[in-house]
């Protein structure tokens, strides 16, 4: 006979910092930085994505501090198509604002932006779609790791963002996101990754709301299995 599972039904529960790790998506130079990859699209406006770095750079360091795992997933475009299928670049060359040379292997638009760049004992994924679950090792290190909960953030919230946590709620994460630590090209698709969130994935809410959690539990504590 099975019994119901042991939930954790709160925010403060979920976000404790021993089973938590920190998602930061694509802040990379050619999705950040003006005059590189994203914002050489006509039309293309990077002031929400260059809105959020602050409280990213706050949460981080926040997560630092209280013993969260913080991992930085990139996206990382091979050479000579040899990441990408025909579907995959079909869709690329189609997608508003996007490129099949973004983000290349090696270059300097690739890189992490310098306010958020990894620092010792954060995890580093490259990933070649938009999940960051899709063909990496994330998985295996959070389970590793003991992590419970995946605060989702990072760009872009209807894309890469929510790939990646309905791929997290599917492996068997609670989902975190941040409202204002996402940040997408498109208001109205942003806000409707967060309406998904909220109805079917997980919990919506702020970086002040997660900071406030992860002070109230200290200093740094070494993550224990959950």
């Amino acid at each position: 006979m099975t019994t119901e599972p042991v939930m954790l039904e709160t925010l403060r529960e979920r976000v404790t910092p021993q089973h938590t790790a920190l998602l930061i998506i694509d802040m990379q130079k050619d999705f950040c930085v003006e005059g590189m990859g994203a914002s050489r699209r006509p039309g293309r406006d990077l002031s929400r994505t260059r809105a959020i770095i602050p409280d990213l750079v706050r949460l981080r360091q926040a997560a630092r501090e209280s013993g969260a795992l913080v991992a930085h997933i990139g996206f990382l475009t091979l050479p000579n198509h040899l990441s990408d299928g025909g579907p995959w670049l079909s869709q690329r060359r189609r997608a508003t604002y996007a490129s099949d040379s973004f983000a290349m292997a090696n270059s300097g638009g690739a890189e992490f932006i310098s306010e958020l760049s990894p620092q010792d004992g954060e995890v580093t994924i490259h990933k070649h779609r938009y999940s960051g679950f899709k063909g990496t090792d994330l998985d295996m290190i959070l389970r590793a790791q003991d992590i419970r909960t995946c605060i989702v953030t990072g760009v872009s919230t209807n894309v890469c963002v929510e790939s990646t946590l309905r791929d997290a709620f599917e492996h068997g994460y609670y989902v975190v996101v941040p409202g204002d630590g996402t940040a997408s090209w498109s208001k109205e698709l942003g806000e409707g990754t967060l309406q998904n969130v909220t109805h079917r994935f997980g919990l919506v809410t702020t970086v002040d709301e997660i900071l406030a959690i992860w002070r109230s539990h200290g200093a740094f504590a070494p993550r224990a299995a959950a």
